[in-house]
């Protein structure tokens, strides 16, 4: 999910539609609602952000440090104009990069994908969550998983949700964090039978391929990836 901020709606809509065409959700806020939207947003939720999408509007250098002490996803502010004093000053307040307008979103995308690298090799993290048993790979940078090697053909849905559980691994999330982290919709009532359909069909396929379920699932508190 990307959060794309512009104190004018219609361009951040233009930019959150931009998104959904290319399969990746996205929501726009106003920049008066940044900072609602900072202090209210669970650290589960804010995990979920593959990107901050920083339009023109007011005090952006002031809450992109607020942001920056919450969350580590790339923020990547949009300018108009060329103005070194104000790159640089988009810089120092922790913007990870600057781009100038007129930009597409799958680039975009890919500007924040290089800086999620960037910062992966950095921790010396690995971009893929082996289990336990090392036969299956889930990789964070939007390939299908690999079982013994091989890829399993995964829907998008379930692609993004066993990715969101992985990166939890050991951590019970529950479907309405699941729903918030794959549809990037934090305000609508969650549909949980959306949800279970789709880890439904995960668990079956995983089960089929690997002989275990990795997802564990317990009533009241969700799923968990444990393997």
């Amino acid at each position: 999910m990307y959060i794309v901020v512009d104190e004018r709606e219609s361009v951040a809509a233009q930019y959150v539609q931009g998104f959904g065409a290319e399969g990746v959700s996205a929501r726009g806020l106003d920049v008066s609602d940044i900072r609602t939207w900072i202090d209210a947003t669970p650290p589960q939720d804010l995990d979920a952000v593959q990107g901050f999408v920083i339009g023109d509007c007011a005090d952006r250098t002031a809450f992109t440090a607020a942001l920056r002490g919450l969350s580590r996803a790339p923020i990547i502010a949009l300018n108009e104009t060329r103005s070194l004093e104000q790159t640089l000053a988009l810089f120092t307040a922790g913007i990870d990069d600057v781009v100038r307008k007129p930009v597409h979103v799958r680039e975009i995308i890919a500007r924040a994908g290089a800086i999620r690298r960037r910062t992966n090799r950095s921790d010396a993290k690995p971009a893929s969550t082996p289990d336990k048993s090392g036969r299956l790979t889930v990789h964070a940078d939007g390939r299908d998983p690999e079982i013994d090697g091989q890829s399993l053909l995964l829907p998008r849905r379930e692609r993004d949700i066993l990715d969101y559980l992985a990166r939890n691994r050991g951590r019970p999330v529950t479907k309405g964090q699941i729903f918030k982290a794959v549809y990037g919709d934090l305000d609508t009532a969650v549909d949980e039978s959306v949800v279970e359909g789709h880890i439904s069909k995960l668990r079956k396929k995983l089960r089929m391929r690997l002989g275990y379920d990795p997802i564990e699932a317990k009533r009241m508190t969700g799923y968990t990836f444990v393997g």
